[in-house]
């Protein structure tokens, strides 16, 4: 039976939504035609990418839904009724979908197949496919129940999702797109939602191993689907999870042990120091993604909790860019100490508390407030002013309520993955971090570092660059992850020289070999089960890493593609070579990536990838007809560049031929570099010889 308070708190999640709509000019959507029925800045987005319209690979979550007994129930109203019934369904579906920016790939008569992670890659793609299937149950019980009371339909949906790798084809400037699947991805999805309960949404084994610890799961067991010789791990999403980060989630199973970081929590304690004292800090935390920038934020706000320093905290989901003013209204319900299970009338009443203690803010302010969070009664009316009036008035307000507190007491805001934050929010932000000036206020956020903003140049902004863990720090990670057992030396080699320093990378390796069956957890450590030559990528880091590549504009993008081709070292002369005349804007690309601390210049006109897994999966997304194209481009580069040497070359030329596809010429330099070393045995016991 629900809670008394269930009603008032959807009503006030309703009312919060609402009132961002009176600022936020909602998108009006036509279903008639890809272009016209995705969003504007979804079709921006796509449009931009190059690489997504020639075709790629990418790891996706892929989403079925359709009418439950359509048939029947079309048999049961006019045609015309039941044509108006599925314009309205659809709208429904697309509004669903492109809020956490899936893309809708095909209709098929009484539903749709849409994608999560393609054409636009996102780490998230499974989480965010989730999100949409809820929201597609909760818009369809409402429609369902409007239906019955006005046409007597019992309306039903089914979902499917299933996670894994597709090919996106050929997309035109019209967005309409082919999609081939390898293993079954898309047919799996299909199943699962052929197999679905009316109004349940069904997941594989595959999309419940991404997404177990947000979502409540039910399990269903092994069942047995039509083209799938084993029968397929099932599951049924029940609802969202209390965790919504991945910090959140690495505390819940227990966080690994907290190492090589001395230095950055020396200076986060005296920027601490200096906010107490009254001189506002701004501090940013960067950094590429899994290196640890939240973890070390989080162990910083627990030390300082315990001091009992005031702290209110936001995250920015890797959706959040849809969400407008989310991050604002996180940080605010944080601020004002509102619990997700509390009831509205004791959350109004903390907010008029903390209200009181700025002297400007009047009634109207109150009712702004109460309005933006959700909490309104029908007496609190918005103020009559223009949305922009009301945001610069909700943005002040805000503003206030921090230096209100900080003359009270020390306070810690702190907001999490910043390059995510939404635009509105993003526009508070810079007003409050000109605004903790002269208060005793720290406000610590984390980024990546293609993050920038405009205010991260002024002279209260500390900038904190987060570095790979050091070779000790990493051993000693890698030995709290595995346990001391002697035989896991190899292994644990294997593990720190594909993570390269990154700890997030550390745990999802050795995850996902437990997974697979090569490690077993006991109570000392891990047990080697069997030897593993090879660790693949884990599927959470593939698609942290491709989404990381896809935000990259569509130069830069080719540019780290072509490089990934060459090698983990690359030449700028020979990405120039192979670019021919688009190298012009090579300069500004090398630069983007540096910034964005993908690669880094290791000598004069050298470059390398930071990062070895960043270099395959660049390299593991490109077709392979577009890869052979490459390294034939590489290989005919490197012989007009070294024609005078081309024998130091032949190995790497017979693997740039190979790769092509051109055997016969790859089989040529084979004979042509082994020669060279034949020559060389042969020489060198000539020259030793006058020494004997």
């Amino acid at each position: 039976m629900a809670r008394s308070g269930d009603g008032e708190r959807l009503a006030s999640q309703a009312s919060a939504e609402r009132f961002a709509g009176s600022i936020i000019e909602s998108l009006e959507l036509d279903m008639t035609q890809p272009r016209t029925y995705t969003p504007h800045h979804l079709a921006e987005k796509i449009l931009r990418s190059k690489s997504a319209l020639e075709g790629e690979r990418k790891q996706v979550t892929v989403l079925f839904v359709d009418v439950k007994d359509s048939l029947r129930l079309a048999a049961r109203v006019d045609a015309e009724a039941w044509h108006r019934i599925l314009d309205r369904f659809f709208a429904l579906l697309a509004d669903a979908i492109h809020r956490f920016e899936g893309t809708i790939n095909q209709y098929t008569g009484d539903g749709v197949m849409a994608l999560f992670g393609a054409p636009i890659a996102h780490e998230d793609h499974a989480q965010r496919a989730c999100h949409a299937a809820l929201a597609i149950g909760e818009q369809m019980r409402e429609f369902a129940a409007e239906l019955r009371r006005e046409t007597g339909l019992r309306f039903n949906v089914r979902v499917g999702l299933n996670s894994g790798e597709v090919i996106v084809g050929a997309i035109g400037d019209d967005l309409r797109m082919d999609y081939t699947a390898q293993g079954h991805t898309v047919g799996l999805a299909a199943r699962m939602q052929q197999n679905a309960a009316a109004g349940r949404t069904y997941l594989t084994g595959h999309t419940a191993a991404l997404v177990e610890e947000y979502f409540e799961l039910e399990p269903i067991g092994k069942v047995r689907v039509k083209g799938v010789r084993e029968a397929v791990k099932t599951f049924a999403l029940v609802g969202a999870g209390s965790v919504q980060s991945r910090i959140q989630a690495s505390r819940a199973r227990g966080f690994s042990r907290f190492v090589g970081r001395e230095a950055e929590v020396a200076a986060l304690d005296r920027a601490l120091a200096q906010a107490e004292s009254g001189d506002g800090r701004v501090v940013g935390i960067i950094g590429s993604p899994g290196v640890g920038k939240s973890r070390l934020c989080h162990d910083a706000i627990a030390r300082w909790r315990v001091q009992k320093i005031a702290v209110a905290q936001a995250h920015c989901p890797a959706h959040g860019r849809t969400l407008a003013f989310a991050v604002l209204r996180d940080l605010l319900r944080s601020f004002f100490g509102i619990s997700p299970g509390e009831r509205p009338a004791v959350s109004r009443k903390q907010v008029r508390a903390h209200l009181k203690r700025v002297r400007s803010a009047g009634e109207a302010d109150h009712a702004l407030m109460l309005n933006f969070l959700g909490l309104a009664h029908p007496k609190d009316e918005l103020p009559a002013l223009p949305p922009a009036a009301r945001r610069d008035r909700l943005f002040a307000l805000a503003c206030g309520l921090v230096q209100a507190q900080s003359a009270r007491e020390p306070t810690v805001l702190l907001i999490d993955d910043v390059q995510w934050i939404d635009a509105e929010s993003e526009a508070f932000l810079a007003r409050l971090a000109d605004a903790v000036g002269f208060t005793r206020t720290l406000l610590l956020l984390n980024a990546r570092p293609e993050y920038q903003a405009a205010w991260m140049n002024a002279s209260y902004y500390e900038r904190i660059e987060l570095a790979p863990l050091s070779a000790q720090a990493s051993e000693s990670l890698l030995r709290d992850l595995l346990g001391g057992d002697p035989a896991l030396a190899d292994l644990c080699a294997l593990v720190s020289a594909r993570a390269a320093g990154n700890p997030f990378f550390a745990e999802e390796i050795v995850q996902a070999l437990v997974e697979q069956g090569v490690l077993a957890r006991e109570r000392n450590g891990m047990r080697l089960v069997r030897e593993v030559q090879e660790i693949l990528i884990p599927a959470t880091v593939q698609s942290l890493l491709t989404a990381r590549i896809d935000s990259l504009p569509a130069a830069a993008k080719r540019v780290l593609q072509i490089a990934a081709v060459i090698g983990k070292r690359f030449p700028e002369p020979l990405l120039r070579a192979v670019l021919g005349e688009d190298a012009a804007g090579l300069p500004d690309a090398l630069v983007t990536l540096e910034r964005a601390d993908l690669i880094h210049a290791d000598e004069a006109s050298h470059f390398a990838f930071k990062h070895p897994l960043t270099r395959e999966v660049a390299y593991g997304a490109q077709l392979q007809e577009v890869r052979a194209a490459r390294h034939e481009a590489v290989a005919r580069a490197l012989q007009a560049l070294h024609e005078d040497r081309l024998g130091e070359h032949a190995d790497l030329l017979a693997h740039h031929w190979d790769a092509a596809g051109k055997r016969a010429e790859a089989r040529r330099w084979r004979r042509l570099a082994a020669l060279r070393v034949t020559n060389i045995q042969l020489r060198r016991p000539a020259a030793a010889t006058p020494k004997c």
